[in-house]
């Protein structure tokens, strides 16, 4: 894409929240103007210089003028109208991923399905549409799985284990009216993601095979590299890249896996879009995941992966409280050596809410972990 001096090309972003953000502080020093639909005003991205358009992601108007206002679109979330992306992509706006990509993906279960027709190694998983179907898939997964929605889920919201009839009840209870699918419960040992890159022209760069930590199934920690062997690493990388080539559009796409005490690596989800397993990427490589996103959509030379320090850790820093956003604490968490705190801008502060992340860099992971942890327990927010 060609940059002019009267005018500077503008990136549309669906969504303004703190990937909206991030990609906001990336695109900038490039030299790019940003706008962004997002319902609320003065959303993160806007408070770091993206024009705004105030309107929910399904607002086909305000989505309609993100084209007008853009020479390209992007998105931050996979939860989005994908047939207005798709009438805009065939009236000439130019969106990346491609809109068939995020339909896809937005479904979990034809995700699944599009990822065994290619060969790639997943969890057994079948389609339930009554609770009779979901008690012969438990009987055939060894009586216990997880009932998942197909749609609309994040974060482990719309995920529930089940090992009896009485939890299949409960499940279809909580998640009445929606469609769901089941797959089998895989004992895991580490869940590991990488973060793949590719450009408009076909250029792939794929970052180092992290280790995400989760609790009440929220990402609360990313170990980079994944403490794992050279085999599994080579094995991963492998396999993300295989992933990512087999769909359509530029931009950053997030591969997240399992690896089994076998050493079996099954792919578990794909994110479309930068992804908070690649947040440690703006201190721990020389290229962070919001730049390499930039670059790829807009079809400049990918920047390097590798590793600016032996051991990066990232810790969420996730609401503990419903209330007023204060930030308590910020000078002694950066009195800490090597650490570096990105808060987002929202207010109101809810428990489990993403309101912002720390990294720390370090010699080992072990001393990275540690700083990290401090940081964030210095913090109040």
């Amino acid at each position: 894409m060609e940059q002019g001096a009267a005018k500077k090309p503008t990136i549309g972003i669906v969504g303004g929240g703190q990937l909206g953000r991030m990609l906001t502080q990336a695109a900038l020093p490039l030299g790019f103007s940003v706008v962004v639909v997002d319902p609320s005003q003065n959303c993160p991205a806007h408070q770091v210089g993206a024009a705004e358009i105030t309107g929910n992601l399904y607002d086909q108007a305000a989505l309609h003028e993100l084209a007008k206002r853009s020479d390209v679109i992007t998105v931050e979330i996979e939860h989005l109208d994908t047939l207005v992306l798709e009438a805009l992509e065939k009236e000439g706006a130019v969106i990346h991923p491609a809109p068939a990509t995020v339909r896809l993906i937005q479904d979990k279960y034809l995700q699944k399905v599009f990822l065994r027709e290619h060969s790639v190694p997943v969890a057994d998983f079948t389609e339930v549409n009554s609770t009779q179907d979901a008690e012969k898939a438990l009987k055939a997964f060894d009586d216990k799985m997880l009932l998942k929605t197909r749609h609309g889920a994040y974060d482990g919201r719309g995920n529930m284990v089940v090992s009896s009839p009485a939890d299949i009840k409960k499940a279809f209870e909580l998640f009445d009216g929606k469609a769901l699918y089941a797959e089998a419960f895989v004992p895991f040992e580490r869940e590991l993601a990488v973060m793949v890159g590719r450009s408009t022209s076909g250029d792939v760069q794929a970052y180092p095979v992290v280790q995400t930590i989760h609790q009440r199934n929220i990402c609360v920690e990313v170990l980079s590299p994944a403490p794992v062997s050279k085999t599994v690493a080579q094995k991963t990388h492998t396999l993300a890249v295989t992933v990512a080539n087999l769909l359509k559009g530029a931009g950053m796409y997030g591969i997240e896996m399992f690896l089994t005490p076998s050493g079996e690596v099954l792919v578990n989800e794909i994110a479309p879009r930068v992804h908070n397993s690649g947040h440690h990427t703006i201190e721990g490589n020389r290229t962070s995941q919001f730049e390499q996103h930039i670059r790829a959509i807009t079809d400049l030379p990918l920047g390097g992966t590798s590793l600016t320090a032996p051991a990066t850790v990232m810790v969420n820093i996730l609401g503990e409280r419903n209330g007023e956003t204060q930030v308590k604490g910020l000078g002694d968490a950066l009195a800490i050596p090597d650490v570096h705190v990105h808060l987002y801008g929202k207010s109101p502060t809810k428990i489990d809410r993403k309101m912002g992340h720390l990294t720390a860099t370090a010699d080992t992971l072990e001393a990275a972990r540690r700083n990290a942890r401090a940081a964030r327990k210095a913090l109040d927010i």
